[in-house]
């Protein structure tokens, strides 16, 4: 069985100068992120479709991106996949001081169990003494300051709402939310009243950042939510599609009434599987 070493030799030879792969020497760190997301999302894929037997090569494929990125840093003499080993590991002993409270990896599991809630308390406390070590201007410090730019928009909404809600500027509970999102439709009908595409994009965007704020209140990730709606959209519109061609039928001509009553069986026959299993 190959090992970790291997892949990191495997590597090397790929972007051997003289001999690797024309694909992979041209390659950037700019140009595997693509490639990092997408794999990032096939593995939670995987999980959410609970296809395990193809995990396995999922998670390698996203180890690669990790190899890719050390390599490029290794050419470069900035680091090593080592490195990344020790930051990581670092990083995870000081994060958890209950589990490690010595700092020593290979300590006695004799530590006293916190709760759950001291757990996260502590968790925050030691985030922000590592936001603190990184800024350049103490003073200009922010609860903000290292939630990524890059993630998807939805996650992003709801770490930085998370965050603000770390010093109470947050609604205490879900209803002032759910009465936020209807004011937000309000304004985006006044918007669609005045035929003003700026204020309407910026009412749509207000509009998803409640309803992220929703979520967050009702324990729902918005990002795990929003990635079931688009499969089930996809189930329920390939219904309608075989449906249609198994009366050889073209969609474009049907009208709205016929499709939302094929899309109304999609989700019958959804229901009656649901309640048979």
């Amino acid at each position: 069985m190959y090992s970790l070493e291997d892949l990191l030799h495997l590597m090397s030879r790929l972007r051997d100068p003289q001999f690797g792969c024309p694909w992979d020497i041209k390659q950037t760190y700019a140009t595997i992120v693509p490639h990092t997301l997408e794999e990032a999302y096939e593995v939670a894929d995987a999980i959410e479709r609970g296809d395990f037997d193809h995990l396995q090569g999922e998670l390698g494929d996203l180890l690669f991106q990790v190899v890719y990125y050390s390599q490029l840093a290794r050419e470069e003499g900035r680091f090593e996949f080592a490195g990344v080993i020790d930051s990581i590991t670092r990083k995870l002993i000081r994060r958890h001081p209950h589990v490690f409270p010595t700092g020593d990896l290979y300590a006695p599991l004799d530590v006293p169990r916190l709760s759950e809630e001291q757990v996260k308390q502590r968790w925050e406390e030691i985030k922000a003494e590592e936001r603190a070590e990184k800024s350049v201007a103490p003073q200009q410090l922010s609860l903000l300051d290292d939630v990524p730019a890059a993630l998807p928009a939805l996650s992003r909404s709801a770490k930085l709402q998370k965050r603000a809600g770390q010093v109470g500027f947050d609604w205490p509970h879900a209803l002032p939310v759910l009465d936020k999102v209807r004011e937000e439709l309000d304004e985006i009908l006044e918007a669609m009243a005045d035929n003003d595409p700026v204020a309407i994009a910026d009412e749509v965007g207000d509009l998803l950042f409640s309803v992220v704020n929703l979520a967050r209140h009702l324990k729902v990730d918005p990002e795990t939510a929003l990635r079931g709606a688009n499969s089930k959209f996809e189930r329920r519109f390939r219904f309608i599609e075989q449906a249609l061609r198994d009366t050889h039928r073209p969609m474009e001509d049907c009208t709205l009434e016929e499709l939302d009553a094929l899309w109304g069986e999609a989700k019958r026959q959804e229901k009656n599987v649901s309640s048979c299993g």
